[in-house]
C-alpha cells in the first residue's frame, strides 16, 4: 500500500533537494572546511562510547606527580631534575616485581648533571631489568644524531611487506633525518629504543600515533609498540592492505601511516606514585616491608612518566582536556594488546555516507506521513546514529559532513513544503529563541520590521556579571565538572534575567551580558535591571552550599549596572547576525562590574540607573569614580534590598559620615571613622586603605574632591 504522501512530485523534490545538499557536503568535505568540526564530533563519540579497558590488570603506570616531587625534596633533599639513581630504583623495583616490560616515557637526551656514574648506575639497572624500553626523539629539524649510534641496540623490528606498502609519500612522511638519543651509558643497556615523537591534529588534540617510523634505514617502533615487542617473544609483524597485522589482529592505518587510538575511559589503569615505588625499593633494600608489594606489578606492562603540572607532559586527548603523554602511550599499548584501534573509513565509504544520508533525510521529510517536525527529527538523527553505531563497531566514519548535509536537506525540504506557511515566524523563533524571552519573541512575530540590520539608538539598562576568582575555580575542576558547574550557574542567572523581561546579549565564558528596553519598550527597564541583579545575588546565595561543595570554595559573582544610550539591533552580516548592543553606556557597565574589586562589593549601580528607577531600591552611595577610558567622574552606588538596608542602617550612616570627611579632605578623621568598622564592611576597609595610602604620601593633592581614579578594567 502506497504511503499517502508518496507521489512522484514529492519523490523528485526529495531527490533533488537531497542531492543538492549532499553535493554541497561533499564539496565542503573535499575542501577540508569541515575538518575542525569533524574532529570535535569524533571527540564527542570517543567520550560517549569510551569503554572500560580489558587490559586494566595488564597495564600499570608509575607517574612522577606533585607528591613525588614534594617527597623527594622534603625527604631526600633532591630538587628537579632528579638524579638517575631515582629511575634506577624504579627499574630495580620492576625487576623484583617481574614485570613483563618497562618503558620510560622520559627523554634522557643529556648526560646526568650528577656525573657519568649516575648514568652508569641507571644503565646497569635497566640492563639487569632486562626488558626496558627507552625513548628517543625523531625529528626533522631537532636532534643531534643523523645516524644510528653503533653502541645503541638495533631496533631489530622486522615488518613483512614494508617495502611494498611504502610509497614515496608515505616513506617521506615516516622518514626522519635527525634523532635525539639517550647518552651512551644508558642507551647501550636498553632492550629497545622507541620513538616518542608524535604530532597532534590541527586542533592540538592527540588522537593518533605513528606505530613505527624510519631512521637511518631502520624501522623504529613507537613507545607502545616497543613495549609490546619487549614483552612478547617472537612477535611477528606484517603490513598488508593498509593494515599492520600482529597476533592475528589487523590494525588499519590512515593515509599517513598512523593508527587512530581507541581511548578508554579515564582512570582505567592502576597508577602508582613514583614516590611510593622508589620508597618501596629503598625499604626493600633495607629489609623492611615496602609500601607497595612488588607482586602487585607482576606480569604487567609498566610505563613510567610525568603528570606533575610543572613537568610539561600534559596533552589534550579526545576523552580528557588534560591528559599525560604517558596515558596516551598506555592507550595505544592497550589497543595493541587487544587489537581494537579505531579503523578510519575508506574514502569510498565516506563518500557514500556523504551522498546517501542527506538524500535519506530529504526523502524522510517529503515522504514520511508523521508530521514535518517528526520527519525532520528522524532525518537529522540518521547521521549521528550511523556514525555512533559505526564507532561502536570500531570504525571512524564522517559525522560532521553527513550531519550538515542532512541538516541542509531537512531545512531545504521544510522550506519547499512550507514556502507559504509562516516562514517568517519560524525564522524569528529560530534566530531569537536562544536569547530572548517568550514575550519579546511574540512581539517580534507581530512586528517583524524590527529585525532591520541597521539598528536604532535607545536608552538601555545594561547588566554585566562575572564570577569572582573564576580562574582559580576552573583550575581546580575537571573539564566535565567545570562545564556542569557553569551550566547550572548560567541557567539559574539567565532564568532570572529572562523572567524580568531582559534580553540576553551573550555569554563570555562565565560572564553574562544582558539589557532591558529593547526590542520591547519597557518604561520600568531600570527597575527590572536592578531587581534582576538583586534576585541573582539572592539565588546565588541559596545555591551557595551546593556550589561550595562542588568547587571547594565560595562562589560569588560581581555585577555592574548602567543606564544610557546605546545602539541596539541585529548587528552582523546579511548571512549571520546577533541581536546585540554597542556604545559607551555598555562599556561603563563593564567597568562598574570590575569596580566591585576595588570596593569589596558584589553589585554596583550607576547613578543614572538608580535615578531612572525612581530610587525604587535603597542604595549606599559608594564613590565618585573615573573609570578606564573616561575623564569625567561617575557617582556609583551599592543597591540593597530593603531588609539588608535596614539591617545595616548604623554602618551605612557611619560610612556616609566617613565618606563626607574623605571628600572634604579630612583624611585623619575619615580614617578614624572607617577604622571603627572596616573589619565588617569591605567598602569601609577600601576607604581606610586609601586614606592610609594618601596619608603616607603627600596627603590631599590640590583640587581634591574625593574622586577615585580606577586603573583596572
Amino acid at each position: 500500500m502506497a504511503l499517502p504522501l508518496l507521489n512522484r512530485k514529492r519523490l523528485l523534490h526529495g531527490l533533488a533537494v537531497g542531492l543538492l545538499a549532499a553535493f554541497a557536503a561533499v564539496a565542503l568535505w573535499r575542501l577540508g572546511w569541515l575538518e575542525s568540526l569533524e574532529l570535535r564530533t569524533y571527540d564527542w563519540r570517543a567520550r560517549i562510547l569510551a569503554q572500560a579497558s580489558p587490559n586494566r590488570d595488564r597495564i600499570q603506570l608509575i607517574m612522577v606527580d606533585q607528591n613525588s616531587l614534594d617527597w623527594a625534596s622534603n625527604e631526600l633533599g633532591l630538587g628537579w631534575p632528579w638524579p638517575r639513581e631515582m629511575y634506577a630504583a624504579v627499574a630495580d623495583f620492576c625487576r623484583r616485581a617481574g614485570v613483563r616490560a618497562l618503558a620510560f616515557d622520559v627523554l634522557f637526551t643529556e648526560p646526568s648533571k650528577y656525573g657519568v656514574s649516575d648514568d652508569q648506575r641507571f644503565g646497569r639497572a635497566i640492563e639487569t631489568q632486562g626488558a626496558t624500553v627507552l625513548p628517543l626523539f625523531l625529528g626533522r629539524s631537532t636532534g643531534q644524531e643523523r645516524a644510528w649510534p653503533p653502541d645503541a641496540p638495533d631496533p631489530d623490528v622486522r615488518i613483512t611487506g614494508m617495502d611494498s606498502w611504502l610509497h614515496s609519500r608515505r616513506e617521506q612522511e615516516l622518514t626522519f633525518p635527525r634523532a635525539a638519543f639517550p647518552p651512551p651509558p644508558i642507551r647501550s643497556r636498553a632492550r629497545l629504543l622507541a620513538n616518542v615523537a608524535s604530532q597532534p591534529d590541527a586542533d592540538g588534540v592527540y588522537r593518533r600515533l605513528p606505530l613505527f617510523a624510519l631512521f637511518d634505514g631502520r624501522t623504529v617502533p613507537s613507545l607502545a609498540l616497543g613495549l609490546r615487542i619487549a614483552g612478547t617473544d617472537g612477535l611477528k609483524l606484517s603490513l598488508q592492505n593498509d593494515a599492520l597485522h600482529l597476533d592475528g589482529a589487523a590494525i588499519r592505518l590512515d593515509a599517513s601511516g598512523q593508527a587512530l587510538i581507541n581511548f578508554r575511559r579515564p582512570g582505567n589503569y592502576t597508577v602508582h606514585s613514583a614516590a611510593q615505588i622508589i620508597r618501596s625499593e629503598l625499604l626493600l633494600r633495607e629489609g623492611k616491608p615496602p609500601d607497595i608489594d612488588p607482586a602487585s606489578l607482576s606480569g604487567s606492562y609498566v610505563l613510567f612518566g610525568f603528570v606533575a603540572p610543572g613537568l610539561f607532559d600534559l596533552r589534550p586527548s579526545p576523552v580528557s582536556g588534560v591528559s599525560s603523554g604517558t596515558a596516551i602511550h598506555a592507550a595505544a599499548l592497550d589497543n595493541l594488546l587487544t587489537g581494537d584501534f579505531i579503523a578510519p573509513a575508506p574514502e569510498w565509504l565516506a563518500l557514500l555516507l556523504l551522498l546517501a544520508l542527506p538524500v535519506a533525510a530529504a526523502l524522510t521529510v517529503f515522504l514520511v506521513p508523521m508530521g514535518h517536525a517528526a520527519a525532520a527529527v528522524i532525518g537529522l538523527i540518521l547521521p549521528p546514529i550511523v556514525a555512533t553505531a559505526s564507532y561502536a563497531q570500531g570504525w571512524q566514519v564522517p559525522l560532521a559532513g553527513p550531519t550538515l548535509g542532512a541538516a541542509a536537506a531537512v531545512l531545504a525540504s521544510l522550506a519547499v513544503l512550507h514556502a507559504t506557511e509562516g516562514r517568517q515566524r519560524r525564522f524569528i523563533r529560530s534566530a531569537f529563541g536562544r536569547y530572548l524571552s517568550p514575550a519579546v519573541i511574540d512581539m517580534l512575530i507581530r512586528h517583524p520590521e524590527r529585525m532591520c540590520l541597521g539598528g536604532e539608538q535607545r536608552t538601555l539598562s545594561i547588566f554585566f556579571s562575572d564570577i569572582e576568582n573564576f580562574t582559580a575555580i576552573s583550575e581546580g575542576l575537571s573539564p566535565e565538572a567545570l562545564t556542569e558547574f557553569l551550566n547550572d550557574y548560567l541557567s539559574a542567572m539567565t532564568n532570572i534575567i529572562l523572567d524580568e523581561g531582559g534580553t540576553l546579549d551573550k555569554y563570555e565564558g562565565d560572564a553574562i551580558i544582558a539589557f532591558w528596553n529593547a526590542p520591547l519598550d519597557q518604561p520600568d527597564h531600570a527597575i527590572r535591571c536592578i531587581r534582576a541583579a538583586l534576585r541573582c545575588q539572592k539565588r546565588l546565595a541559596a545555591m551557595q552550599p551546593e556550589f561550595a561543595r562542588r568547587v571547594g570554595r565560595t562562589v560569588r559573582t560581581r555585577i555592574g549596572l548602567n543606564t544610557g544610550a546605546a545602539v541596539v539591533g541585529n548587528l552582523g552580516s546579511d548571512a549571520r547576525f546577533d541581536y546585540s548592543m554597542i556604545g559607551d553606556a555598555v562599556n561603563i557597565a563593564s567597568r562598574l562590574e570590575g569596580a566591585n574589586k576595588v570596593f569589596g562589593t558584589y553589585t554596583i549601580v550607576s547613578d543614572e540607573t538608580l535615578a531612572a528607577s525612581g530610587q525604587a531600591f535603597p542604595a549606599r552611595p559608594l564613590a565618585r569614580v573615573v573609570v578606564v577610558g573616561r575623564s569625567s567622574p561617575l557617582l556609583i552606588h551599592e543597591p540593597m534590598t530593603p531588609e539588608d538596608f535596614a539591617a545595616h542602617a548604623e554602618a551605612l550612616q557611619m560610612f556616609e559620615r566617613g565618606r563626607a570627611l574623605y571628600c572634604r579632605g579630612d583624611l585623619d578623621e575619615a580614617l578614624r571613622c572607617f577604622e571603627s568598622f572596616e573589619e565588617t564592611d569591605p567598602p569601609a576597609a577600601a576607604y581606610a586603605a586609601q586614606c592610609r595610602l594618601l596619608l603616607s604620601g603627600q596627603g590631599v593633592p590640590d583640587g581634591w574632591c574625593g574622586d577615585w581614579r580606577l586603573t583596572r578594567k
